[in-house]
């Protein structure tokens, strides 16, 4: 009798108890998703975009379901060993990068209903709202294995995305690069993640965090090499040069509200996972980590900035790739703080979530007004946004302002105090050089930030401005119109009120 009750006393000791409340906002994309793909079945031509108005309606309720979270103090899929190590964690840095991710997703939502009509709608939103879950869940993981599974969740799906207009040579050739190039970075990344395990016996990061310090010294070399190919893994995640030649042919190719989720959302996917790796996982490899990533940010942004300096205003979808590009360049501003944070504290992380949210807005605000180009102008080509003042002024408002916002000039206040953190980040950790670097960039940006917006309120040509007055003014769905507002709202409310955001740089999130 005594031997069964100890029996079933450790049984007992290993269930899990699951706190359903920790783990709703990503369960709920992915259970809105297999409710859109199913109601496809039934649903009629005619009413298929109900299907879309369905997932902006799961996404919200999404977002909603952070707010009961908002303490921060939650965990579940722990292990019951005595330890504290658990699997997932509803901590303040996963809430915030969440809200991101979810906010993303929902104006991607936004930007594509009424852009679906060739696309087939069911698994378009079946793939955005997976993905999206995906995405909701990295930033909580606490474990290399469901890490490894959220990133690929929340990248899979956008494979099909990229090309899902059938018959589009540009988006399957896209699709394929960046299939290709998301696979060589997987492969890498589980390579690196079988030597860390090799080398401490477990997955979990507070766990390996603790092991890293007892490796024995024929481990070592191992250990390093782990180390290093994850954060390789992550490289080609983040776009970081040399590992961003997917990016222009991607974004192009892509439908342009994916392009605008992948600059976002697929971003802050990266680095989540990139921050929670080094951060977490291998604080006492920092003297490998920290230099490389202080390397990779200084060759990002430079790369970033001078492709897109390049960029011809007659090119086809020249618009798009300056996009691109810029989202390259800012990938290095991003890696900043987390070069930082190996030479002084983790409290540097908060800088790089701060400027996360900043460009989150703005950069989703400018693909919502190339989106509404792209309507009367196919091609999206730099040159058919000059004189955008006259035909749509709202909107070149709106445009000239996220453009501000992403060079750090006023009006653009939340975008120069942004780059004050990141900034400060640098000085603060001893990383002058990285400085001096970020500040020739900066100014490399302000031209070709400066150059489209000053197109937008300059007089159009005269062949343009006829073919401008001849042409219908169509009309634009309410969905875009509300996604190109509240982009700007947002903005104008961060610049007004900056502490908003920058408040994060300030704390430790962990």
């Amino acid at each position: 009798m005594t031997v069964a009750a100890d029996s079933a006393t450790g049984a007992a000791s290993l269930v899990q108890s699951v706190d359903w409340l920790a783990i709703a906002p990503p369960v709920t994309a992915a259970t809105v998703a297999l409710l859109v793909l199913v109601a496809d079945l039934f649903v009629g031509e005619r009413h298929k975009p109900l299907l879309g108005y369905g997932a902006v309606a799961g996404l919200v309720a999404a977002l909603a379901l952070l707010v009961p979270l908002r303490a921060g103090d939650r965990s579940t899929f722990c292990l019951t060993g005595g330890t504290q190590a658990c699997s997932y964690t509803a901590d303040h840095f996963a809430l915030v990068i969440q809200a991101l991710v979810l906010g993303g997703a929902l104006l991607t939502a936004l930007l594509s209903i009424g852009d679906t009509r060739k696309l087939p709608a069911g698994e378009f939103w079946f793939l955005l709202l997976a993905s999206a879950a995906g995405a909701a869940l990295l930033p909580a993981a606490r474990d290399l294995a469901t890490l490894v599974v959220a990133l690929e969740v929340a990248s899979l799906p956008a494979f099909a995305l990229v090309g899902i207009k059938r018959g589009d040579r540009r988006s399957s050739e896209a699709a394929l690069k960046f299939f290709l190039s998301s696979v060589v970075a997987t492969a890498v990344m589980l390579l690196g993640v079988s030597f860390v395990y090799a080398t401490t016996g477990t997955l979990h990061l507070t766990e390996i965090a603790a092991r890293l310090d007892e490796v024995p010294g024929r481990f070592d070399t191992l250990a390093q090499a782990g180390v290093a190919l994850t954060l390789v893994g992550f490289a080609f995640k983040t776009a970081a040069a040399p590992f961003h030649f997917w990016v222009p042919d991607t974004y192009v190719g892509a439908p342009l509200p994916i392009a605008a989720y992948l600059s976002v959302v697929g971003k802050a996917v990266g680095f989540s996972g990139l921050i929670l790796v080094t951060v977490i996982g291998f604080p006492s490899y920092a003297d490998v980590w920290g230099p490389a990533l202080a390397v990779l940010a200084a060759l990002t942004m430079t790369v970033g900035n001078v492709a897109a300096l390049r960029q011809t205003a007659t090119r086809a979808r020249s618009a798009v790739r300056l996009l691109a590009w810029s989202s390259v360049g800012q990938a290095g501003y991003l890696l900043v703080p987390i070069a930082a944070a190996a030479y002084s504290s983790d409290a540097q992380i908060g800088s790089t979530v701060a400027y996360a949210l900043m460009y989150a807005v703005v950069n989703l605000g400018a693909f919502a007004v190339a989106a509404l180009v792209a309507r009367t102008h196919p091609g999206n080509r730099l040159s058919d946004y000059r004189g955008l003042y006259a035909t749509r002024p709202l909107a070149a408002l709106a445009l000239g302002f996220f453009l501000l916002c992403l060079a750090g000039l006023p009006p653009g206040i939340i975008g120069l105090f942004a780059k004050v953190t990141v900034f400060s980040a640098a000085v603060d950790a001893g990383l002058g050089w990285l400085a001096v670097v970020m500040a020739v960039n900066v100014v490399i940006a302000l031209y070709y930030y400066l150059q489209w917006a000053a197109a937008l309120y300059r007089s159009p040509e005269a062949a343009a401005g006829e073919q401008l007055s001849t042409q219908p003014k169509h009309r634009v769905p309410a969905p875009l119109t509300t996604a190109i507002a509240l982009t700007a709202v947002t903005g104008i409310a961060l610049s007004g009120a900056p502490q908003l955001v920058l408040r994060f740089a300030a704390v430790n999130l962990f």
